[in-house]
């Protein structure tokens, strides 16, 4: 019984601490992510069109992609997640 009671904190500490470290490294609002994906689209030459920052609601993220001109899948560049709640 001691060895399930052990086994239960450790998943329960290492829980705990996975969740605090997701809440730290999470930019605070989407307001926030979104200046800061602007900010690194600026370092791109744009003159093409071919990069942007969207919004992605279900996942609570603002993405920096590169489009292609051949229809295929954007390239992700970077995410900005943000703090849902």
């Amino acid at each position: 019984m001691k060895v399930v009671n052990l086994v239960f904190q450790i998943f329960f500490l290492l829980a705990l601490f996975l969740l605090f470290i997701y809440y730290l490294t999470g930019i605070d609002s989407a307001f926030e992510a979104d200046q800061h994906c602007h900010s690194d689209l600026s370092i791109y030459d744009n003159l093409s069109g071919n990069y942007g920052c969207d919004h992605d609601t279900e996942t609570h993220q603002w993405i920096l992609y590169e489009s292609n001109e051949n229809k295929e899948s954007a390239k992700i560049i970077k995410k900005f997640r943000y703090k849902f709640l």
